[in-house]
């Protein structure tokens, strides 16, 4: 475990440096990524607004005690005969009801000691600023009228968009630039006489990203849940997904706009959902609309006509057990469930993440091809790595302790300026 906990903190450390290491199921753990996964994960960012007459949250990160203890947890992976019982088509019924436009507003709710039912289960707790964003009248206290709330206007097309899915033997593979193929967007950064900007006056524009995962086509069910980051999978519309909240910890269904296919830019320019778009033609819970990064797949919800499932109808990691179409065919599998409600996607992982973020770097032949400018932004090594540098010059000998024990590597200056211990990738 003291190795694996090891290689994580390597990994995610080079990312930083834009060092060549893909990670691989093998190689990492849960519970020693939930340690840095704060920085190694993609946080969604708002570009500095004018927040005068706005609602805002105070940019900090939370490092909560909880997450300490997890080192001590293994996941118990268990064979596909070890599933829960599928469910018939009769059982699915009976759990479907019809959509509600009234949702409960669910702002900071998350876990992170284990996973909970209607809770996403992060493996740290950061919160940034999500920017200049106000309540929209579709929010009434505790709850929130999905019909009521606006959408940023205009229909973007990206013929330049790419995405392929391809299985190979035992592996998946989900190629593209991040751009939707099946759709087009909103105007981002939001036009200043769009009617949304009057709630999210979101300045951040789209770009394309280098997209390349790797998931086991037949991922193996846990028994323990793997807690997660930010970022959930992607979807087959070219799309990444990420989860429930908002930069702040926040409804991101609720709070952000997004557009008429229920998608928005984050501060590096990466275009994706929070959950179920409405330009998915085919929303069937049979229907595969995506991979998380476990590789289980996700689907729509619709049972019959007006009959959903919602999160009550599925389990604390947001899925269910039942006969889906998998590439084209039959197959009963464990599989995720975007819903209306919230925690409206994954909100754990039932498989082990081959990572927890989507994407590769965003780097195209050396520099960040941008499709309409945006500015990105570097991820921030863990502060113990960065004090152990502290008075020290580049390539000095450093080291720092971690819950599984003492890590030592050299001295680096990180793309943010900052001096860190960077573990050796040996």
């Amino acid at each position: 475990m003291f190795f694996k906990f090891i290689s994580a903190i390597a990994i995610a450390v080079a990312s930083i440096f834009g060092l060549s290491h893909t990670p691989s199921a093998s190689t990492t753990s849960p519970a020693a990524l939930s340690d840095v996964s704060h920085y190694a994960t993609t946080s969604e960012e708002a570009a500095p607004a004018d927040t005068s007459g706005t609602s805002s949250v105070t940019e900090k990160n939370q490092e909560n005690p909880a997450t300490s203890g997890r080192a001590s947890i293994t996941a118990q992976a268990v064979s596909a005969s070890s599933m829960p019982a599928a469910l018939s088509e009769d059982d699915l019924l009976k759990l479907a009801s019809a959509p509600a436009d009234t949702l409960p507003l669910s702002d900071s709710k998350y876990v992170t000691s284990g996973p909970k039912k209607g809770y996403i289960y992060l493996c740290n707790v950061r919160m940034d600023n999500p920017g200049s964003m106000v309540n929209g009248p579709w929010i009434h206290g505790s709850t929130w009228n999905l019909s009521e709330k606006v959408s940023v206007e205009g229909a973007v097309s990206w013929p330049n968009a790419t995405f392929s899915n391809v299985v190979q033997g035992s592996t998946r593979t989900l190629s593209g630039n991040g751009l939707p193929t099946s759709h087009t967007t909103g105007v981002f950064p939001v036009a200043s006489n769009d009617p949304a900007h009057l709630y999210d006056p979101n300045p951040n524009t789209i770009s394309t990203e280098l997209l390349h995962d790797a998931l086991p086509a037949n991922p193996t069910y846990s028994l323990t849940p793997y807690c997660m980051g930010m970022e959930v999978g992607v979807m087959l519309s070219g799309v990444p997904l990420f989860n429930g909240f908002d930069a702040g910890l926040r409804d991101a269904q609720a709070h952000e706009i997004q557009d008429s296919c229920e998608g928005h830019p984050q501060g590096g320019g990466e275009y994706h959902y929070h959950g179920l778009s409405s330009c998915f033609k085919d929303i069937s819970e049979t229907t595969v609309l995506g991979y998380a990064l476990d590789g289980f797949p996700i689907t729509g919800p619709e049972v019959a006509p007006n009959k959903y499932l919602s999160t009550a109808s599925l389990d604390e990691c947001h899925g269910i057990t039942s006969e889906i179409i998998v590439d084209g065919k039959k197959k009963t599998t464990y599989h995720y469930v975007l819903t209306h409600d919230f925690p409206y996607s994954v909100s754990c992982f039932r498989g082990k993440p081959v990572s927890y973020q989507v994407l590769s770097g965003g780097q195209q032949g050396g520099q960040q091809q941008r499709v309409q400018g945006g500015q990105g932004g570097g991820k921030t090594p863990p502060q113990q790595a960065i004090s152990a540098c502290s008075g020290k010059t580049t390539d000095a000998s450093c080291s720092f302790d971690t819950p599984m024990g003492t890590v030592s590597g050299s001295c680096r200056t990180t793309p943010d300026g900052s001096v860190a211990c960077v573990p050796s990738m040996n």
